[in-house]
């Protein structure tokens, strides 16, 4: 999981730097970038994958071409912002990957900033991505920090001409490629329910430092996620509620079930917080009451034992004349004593439920 610090702390590199310098700000720098190009309508579709942006060139005002960028490579995005005429301070927030879920409307088109949640098995960690949106009158442009996404279930659909993907605008695009990621979210969620699940186990079975450590794990990841999720409600809001041009009526509903789901997300996070909260509270109460467990045998070992002491320490005494140290079976007695005392003090805690 990225840590939001790393951004943070990355972002000295703009200090003294005038607006819209095009530095890339995140926690991987890189490696590679990929370009693809969509361009489609009714029953025409072309898939390719370019060399430079400059070859994304639209064909036809008729048809919707959706360009995706696997990759943060100034230069590229300084190319885009040529090719479609994007402000540069657009592009700025774009390579600047700690950026909150946001809608601006710049006019022409729209800047839509969302995150992306994905589940690395391997690493057993949730990882989080930027994915920026440029919504023109008949064009998509996707920045993503590195390559790899859920998008593959609107690819299918839009090579496959199945639903309303080809029908519509570009705007019906991007709702589809905010859906897949919201879906995401829930994914994700489920995931978490089962390690929530599991840990409330462990806790009212045998609680450890462990559960103390994994406890507090998941409330930072809970919180990590409720920050990149919070800001969507907003942008989603304000998404719903533009006059762009670029935002068709017939969307609006679309834009309005995200919301909702936006909403759901949030409510389940929230709830998930609570309960590690309780949780939290839970396993603190578990360990004092071991320990009032322990303190409690202790007690009653040491109450024992102080009675015994104290006939003990009389008959260590060092006198000269004391009866019982001529009696022949006097030691055997003593100890025989010592044991009814222990006995019958064990008897009491039992009958008071101490024991």
């Amino acid at each position: 999981m990225r840590i939001l610090g790393s951004v943070v702390n990355q972002g000295s590199k703009k200090s003294g730097l005038s607006p819209g310098t095009l530095i890339h700000i995140g926690a991987k720098a890189p490696e590679s970038v990929k370009l693809t190009v969509m361009e489609y309508r009714d029953e025409f579709f072309k898939y390719c994958e370019i060399p430079a942006v400059e070859a994304a060139e639209v064909t036809g005002k008729d048809t919707i071409t959706w360009l995706n960028i696997d990759g943060l490579d100034p230069k590229v995005i300084e190319a885009t912002g040529k090719q479609y005429g994007l402000h540069p301070l657009l592009l700025e927030d774009i390579l600047n990957t700690g950026q909150r879920p946001k809608c601006d409307d710049y006019g022409e088109y729209l800047f839509l900033v969302v995150k992306m949640l994905k589940f690395n098995e391997k690493a057993a960690e949730i990882q989080l991505e930027q994915v920026s949106l440029v919504l023109g009158g008949n064009y998509l442009i996707s920045f993503q920090e590195d390559i790899g996404d859920v998008f593959d279930p609107v690819r299918e659909r839009l090579k496959g001409g199945k639903g309303r993907l080809r029908k519509m605008g570009p705007d019906y695009l991007a709702y589809a490629l905010m859906d897949a990621i919201v879906d995401q979210y829930f994914v994700v969620l489920e995931f978490l329910d089962g390690r929530v699940a599991k840990l409330e186990e462990e806790l009212m079975s045998n609680p450890t430092q462990h559960t103390l450590r994994r406890i507090h794990k998941l409330k930072r990841e809970m919180l990590f996620i409720r920050r990149a999720v919070w800001p969507l409600r907003e942008a989603f809001n304000m998404l719903e509620r533009t006059e762009s041009s670029m935002i068709r009526e017939s969307t609006i509903i679309f834009i309005r079930d995200l919301y909702d789901h936006t909403i759901r997300i949030i409510e389940t996070i929230e709830t998930f917080q609570e309960m590690l909260s309780g949780m939290l509270d839970i396993y603190l109460s578990s360990v004092s009451n071991k320990m009032n467990e322990v303190m409690k045998v202790l007690t009653v070992i040491s109450t024992i034992f102080i009675p015994l002491t104290f006939v003990a320490g009389v008959y260590g005494m060092n006198f000269k004349y004391m009866p019982e140290l001529n009696w022949r079976s006097g030691y055997f007695l003593i100890l025989g004593v010592m044991a009814v005392v222990a006995l019958w003090m064990i008897y009491y805690f039992r009958r008071k439920k101490w024991l």
